[in-house]
């Protein structure tokens, strides 16, 4: 079957199945009637860090009080040495993304692979604890921050991580991503070449 006719089908169930279709890019004065605008207090939680720091929130943890966190919610999953379990391994690996064993392949973890500490904040605030996701305070998730990284030995023992401190962290893979170099992948899909 061919791709075009499996989209086709796949959007006719869709439409099926919520009891209503609509023209694609369309989206009228109402909107498509799902959803609700954003408020102040939904957004009041929400955090996109950038590399920079731009976009962290105030708050501060140490590594001390980031073990004391990993230990309450994150061990059962990521291991009492952060070498994964449930969970992914947080850290080693480091220089495994060039010279990993090819049956194995690159060993991905905070340490090896995350060029930004802001990335991990982020994750960390988003998407952890599995089961609780959101559930930590900024304060909480700087400290655990502090304490993924200096396990890693990126900082120090005695490493406080804040808006200001955090973005300084030099990662490891830092410079280990390049840019594309493909110019047609950046313009718009009705403008970039087909390939048969």
């Amino acid at each position: 079957m061919s791709t075009t006719i499996e989209r086709g089908l796949c959007l006719a169930a869709l439409c099926m199945l919520s009891g209503s279709c609509f023209a694609a890019g369309s989206d009228g004065a109402g909107g498509f009637g799902i959803g609700s605008v954003a408020t102040a207090d939904d957004l009041k939680n929400f955090v996109s860090p950038l590399p920079d720091g731009r976009g962290l929130p105030s708050g501060s943890g140490s590594v001390v009080q980031g073990k004391a966190i990993y230990e309450a919610q994150c061990v059962a999953c990521h291991g009492d040495k952060l070498q994964g379990g449930i969970g992914d391994r947080l850290i080693g690996g480091r220089g495994d993304l060039v010279n990993s064993d090819p049956k194995k392949g690159p060993m991905k973890t905070v340490e090896s692979y995350w060029p930004y500490a802001t990335t991990l904040f982020d994750y960390v605030k988003r998407a952890m604890p599995f089961y609780t996701p959101g559930s930590l305070t900024n304060d909480e998730v700087y400290a655990v921050s502090a304490y993924i990284l200096s396990e890693a030995k990126i900082v120090g023992a005695d490493a406080v991580l804040d808006a200001r401190t955090l973005p300084q962290v030099q990662m490891p893979n830092r410079n280990g991503f390049i840019a594309d170099h493909r110019p047609e992948s950046f313009l718009p899909a009705a403008k970039a070449p087909h390939s048969n």
